[in-house]
């Protein structure tokens, strides 16, 4: 019988050989159902709270992201407004940023924080590679200096890019990068240090003025200077907004570069990133290629080539949608909400806080040492019954022995659902309680245990 006239139901149960290519083709409706049903099972990203990733957009905007979905966005010959749109979001981000008005703003949009990241590990491994090689000294062991709180990327990076990893490790109860330890990491060979504007892990900031100072100190006992990069990936879009005279950017004269997820508080859908340099040059020119074969000459200085336009699209009608004050009100609301529910989850009893300052709205919560008979794993999953996802996880090296339960707060959450997920909480800790617990944390395969999904 020909698919067009086949009913519905038998449309739906047109059968998928998942082992090899489909042979032949089905109806539109049967390819859809096909595709809508094998995701009934996923979970409801609303209620996913382990994502800091953006999950509701504006009717509006979502039909001009899908308007621009076949735009292939690195042909800029092509699509020169797509291209002007990146680069007047980049001057934006610099001066948002409190960058040097008399420095040429230089960035890119990218696939998430990831791809800026590594963007800019390499443009300040080659900056350091190419001063050691005009100084006629070795350049064959670059190393870079992190808190043990930096999220997996920048482990990727070291790996994917030979640098050698010098990861302070945390404390129980120290959960940041301080000045504390760097005698003992940095060196000549240290191309940058990154501190992050809202760690993933609690959503605090590290000590970005000791650093800042230590590496001062350092450079007039050594004659070397070493920059830094602040991984914004979550505090990017937040700090500006809320805390306006807070010194985390490029009012630091050492901080050469930074990195922002447009996907997370920038409020845009996944994937896109920014990274953001303190002017051109530290951008090592031998990073940007030029191509032709697209129409006219264009640069391109990205890890990945073709991708469509639909997030730059998105962020550049969030930018004009919003503006400062329109951001500024967003993030307030967001920040008070998590605010509440910290409150509400501490007063409960069964918990307490670790992130003692609450600068972006995250609630990192332990279970208090007198609750014996659950973990934190054991209210993740309870939770889950409901449709919430909580993160629940052991923290990095040396404090391991501490468990983490982390909600990330977005904007899409009001005041109702943030009360109704303490309610949640607060009963599952209770049933916990009565009959207690059995959950394990996972055995994760073969490396050490990195930053949780983000």
């Amino acid at each position: 019988m020909h698919g067009e006239k086949l009913t519905p139901y038998e449309q739906f149960q047109t059968e998928v050989d998942v082992d090899n290519f489909p042979k032949g083709e089905m109806t539109p409706r049967a390819a859809r159902a096909y595709v809508e049903s094998h995701l009934w099972t996923d979970a409801n990203p609303m209620l996913n709270l382990s994502s800091f990733v953006t999950t509701y957009m504006e009717p509006e905007v979502t039909e001009l992201m899908a308007m621009n979905a076949h735009v292939n966005y690195i042909d800029h010959d092509m699509y020169p407004k797509s291209y002007h749109l990146e680069s007047v979001m980049v001057k934006w981000l610099h001066e948002l940023w409190n960058g040097p008005k008399d420095a040429e703003p230089y960035g890119t949009a990218t696939v998430g924080s990831s791809e800026a990241c590594m963007l800019a590990g390499l443009a300040h491994k080659w900056n350091w590679r190419q001063a050691r090689e005009k100084a006629g000294k070795d350049a064959s062991r670059p190393n870079m200096v992190t808190g043990g709180n930096v999220q997996i990327v920048w482990k990727k990076f070291l790996r994917y890019f030979d640098v050698e990893p010098r990861i302070v490790p945390l404390q129980p109860g120290k959960y940041t990068l301080t000045a504390e330890q760097l005698d003992q990491y940095v060196d000549e060979n240290t191309i940058c240090v990154v501190a992050i504007a809202g760690q993933t892990f609690t959503g605090e900031d590290d000590d970005f003025k000791g650093i800042h100072a230590w590496l001062d100190e350092y450079e007039k006992k050594t004659g070397i200077s070493i920059p830094m990069h602040i991984d914004g990936a979550s505090g990017g879009f937040i700090h500006p907004f809320l805390y306006p005279d807070y010194e985390w950017d490029f009012r630091m004269p050492r901080v050469a570069s930074i990195n922002a997820s447009g996907h997370k508080y920038g409020l845009t859908y996944p994937g896109i990133g920014w990274v953001v340099f303190r002017e051109r040059q530290i951008f090592n020119e031998g990073l940007v290629f030029y191509v032709n074969y697209l129409g006219g000459e264009s640069p391109t200085a990205t890890l990945n080539f073709s991708r469509n336009a639909a997030q730059i699209i998105g962020q550049a009608y969030q930018m004009v949608r919003y503006g400062r004050e329109g951001y500024t009100r967003i993030m307030r609301l967001t920040v008070d909400n998590a605010e509440h529910l910290r409150n509400r989850l501490v007063e409960s009893g069964y918990f307490e806080i670790m992130n003692e300052t609450q600068s972006i709205p995250v609630v990192a919560l332990t279970l208090k040492k007198g609750v014996k008979k659950f973990n934190e794993f054991d209210v993740s999953f309870k939770v889950r019954e409901k449709g919430w996802v909580l993160s629940a996880y052991s923290m990095p090296p040396d404090a391991e022995s501490v468990n983490s339960l982390r909600i990330v707060v977005r904007p899409h959450l009001n005041r109702n659902s943030v009360n109704d997920l303490a309610d949640d909480i607060i009963n599952a800790c209770k049933y916990l309680e009565e009959h207690g617990g059995t959950a394990t944390p996972p055995q994760l395969h073969g490396h050490k245990k990195t930053a949780p999904k983000c």
